[in-house]
């Protein structure tokens, strides 16, 4: 309570409201549930052995179509764009201080780069 009777408002700013634990990780989150669906949509090769051009030379697709090669890469690109973009809005700083802002925008954009590389590396070069 405040000398005034009024409840204390938590996080300064922030309209008396708590953040949200969520708050700068929308996106990451939001953002890996589409690139799961997509990827059990699109079935990806998994295994060389399951290539097209396996015990032969040449380059193939994990995907059923080469187009989607290309698409997945978008997909991921979109993905670490709209996370970025996310850290940058004021709403994910809300009731919160300097460092835990940037933390937190730190440990979301290295946490979806990492799996997004480490997605594209493994599906892109698992036929060729």
């Amino acid at each position: 309570m405040t000398p005034g009777g009024r409840p204390d408002a938590s996080g300064e700013g922030a309209g008396g409201r708590r953040p949200a634990w969520a708050g700068g990780f929308r996106a990451l989150v939001g953002g890996g549930i589409a690139v799961a669906v997509a990827l059990v949509i699109l079935a990806p090769v998994l295994d060389p052995r399951d290539c097209p051009n396996y015990g032969g030379s040449g380059n193939a697709s994990a995907f059923g179509d080469e187009r989607f090669d290309v698409g997945f890469l978008l997909v991921l690109l979109v993905w670490l764009v709209a996370v970025l973009v996310e850290q940058a809005l004021p709403v994910a700083w809300r009731g919160r201080g300097a460092g835990e802002v940037a933390l937190r925008a730190v440990a979301a954009v290295l946490l979806a780069l990492v799996v997004a590389c480490c997605l594209a590396a493994s599906l892109l070069t698992v036929c060729h």
